[in-house]
């Protein structure tokens, strides 16, 4: 057999299967797909034109964060963290964010992918919020990541004397179009028709989204019920709960990503078990912004049901998806003071094999197996966090973190080598982000808040 490139010597948490943990394991691919998967006396007869010497690290397949904003991070660590959600949002965040000119945007979104591939993240699906579209794609076109992009797309006329009719035919019209010019062809990079959900869009939009992504074979990708407030603008607009609502429309099912639902009932939660919807959680996004998560959340339930739970990181502060798996794994630990709740190897599976499901790909990623995309992840465990190495799974989700990812293989291409990016000029770019943080900040008039002087 012959391959591209060898690693050997390795521990190798497959995700297979089987859930095959190897040491002195072997990982051979050629071109963008897996090959052979072994110990590395087994795989000893391969000709391969690279061999790299794997011996001190751990193997996993590449992490998919199933819900981020790539274009917030100039924004990072600039919001007060004790604002009230709507105030957060609707005087900070948002204000801010659509402060952001194109160049700005694509610069944030690079930013955050460089954030992403050195902390392990392969593939990403974007939470439906990026303004400059055209020029964010160009920017991490060439990153190697892979991506499932969408833009801010609401259309609800909150002013009565608005043409809702022509708002949502905007909507949609924007959204068919960038799914139409990057199609989910086998590139990496592709467009869905996500939402912002919420209450922000109408029930035609989201009927016409579902049906564009039906007929597409893309997905959607939804915010829901993070706080109370959607639960009580539904129930009070609609006389339903939100996933009860959108029952109703028949826009629930495989589909369908809903992100955060930490306000549900049972009720909903049976809908969503029932239709076969996705969920996405943001443990992180959920305890920084007190949410109520570990109070309301409904996610042992979700889970027992047979949902399809995935993983993302949300918004600027964090993009180490190594930093969301283990805050899954400890909350409801302590929520329901029940220590069998999300053992790590249940969290891994949502970090990735879940995260496969999410995006229609689970016969192509989210594992390290024959026949699967060469998306891999070389932890350098000659590190204090890792030593000494007894059960490399609960360590990987309870002790290592993303900075201690040394290379990162997206379909076969090495995109991070000894801790940096080999596809983007981490420098400079981080030169110029700042440059341009300084700049959106200093516009926007809002003070930079600090209980401690910063001078």
């Amino acid at each position: 057999m012959q391959a591209d490139t060898l690693i050997t010597g390795a521990t190798v948490i497959t995700m297979d299967a089987q859930r095959r943990v190897i040491r002195d394991g072997a990982v051979a691919f050629a071109g963008d797909t897996i090959v052979a998967v072994g110990k590395s006396a087994d795989l000893a007869g391969i000709d391969a034109r690279e061999v790299i010497d794997g011996s001190g690290f751990v193997l996993t397949p590449g992490f998919i964060n199933c819900h981020v904003h790539v274009t917030e991070t100039l924004i990072r660590g600039f919001i007060p963290e004790d604002l009230p959600f709507e105030e957060n949002l609707g005087k900070w965040v948002i204000p801010l964010y659509k402060s952001h000119d194109a160049a700005e945007q694509a610069v944030s979104a690079k930013m955050a992918v460089a954030a992403m591939l050195r902390s392990g993240t392969t593939t990403f699906i974007e939470a439906g919020t990026v303004i400059a579209f055209d020029e964010v794609m160009a920017a991490i076109e060439g990153t190697g990541i892979r991506a499932r992009m969408g833009r801010w797309a609401e259309d609800r006329a909150w002013d009565p004397s608005a043409d809702q009719q022509a708002m949502t035919a905007e909507a949609f019209d924007a959204l068919a179009a960038d799914v139409a010019a990057y199609p989910q062809d086998g590139r990496r990079i592709a467009a869905w028709p996500n939402l912002i959900g919420h209450m922000t869009s109408t029930d035609a939009l989201w009927q016409q989204v579902t049906d564009l992504a039906k007929q597409t074979g893309t997905k959607v990708s939804a915010h829901m019920s993070p706080a109370i407030d959607d639960s009580q603008w539904y129930l009070a607009n609609t006389g339903r709960r939100p996933v009860e609502h959108l029952a109703d429309l028949g826009v629930l099912g495989p589909h369908l990503n809903l992100v955060h639902m930490v306000h549900i009932d049972q009720a909903e939660a049976d809908l969503v078990a029932q239709s076969g919807t996705n969920v996405t959680q943001c443990p992180g996004a959920s305890i920084q912004g007190g949410y109520g998560l570990t109070q309301h959340g409904l996610f042992p339930e979700l889970a027992a049901a047979g949902v399809n739970i995935a993983l993302g990181t949300d918004g600027a502060d964090n993009h180490d998806m190594m930093r969301a798996m283990p805050l899954m794994a400890a909350l409801f630990k302590d929520a329901r003071q029940d220590r069998a709740l999300f053992p790590a190897h249940e969290v891994l599976e949502m970090a990735t094999l879940n995260g496969a499901k999410v995006l229609g790909m689970a016969d192509s990623l989210g594992s390290i197996a024959v026949g699967m995309k060469a998306d891999l992840v070389a932890h350098d465990t000659r590190r204090p966090e890792w030593q000494p190495i007894n059960n490399p799974v609960d360590q990987l989700v309870w002790s290592a973190n993303g900075s201690g990812v040394h290379s990162v293989w997206v379909d076969g291409v090495r995109v991070v080598e000894a801790f940096r990016c080999t596809t983007i000029d981490e420098d400079a770019l981080y030169a110029q982000g700042q440059a341009m943080a300084d700049a959106v900040l200093g516009r926007s008039g809002l003070p930079l808040l600090s209980e401690w002087p910063i001078n």
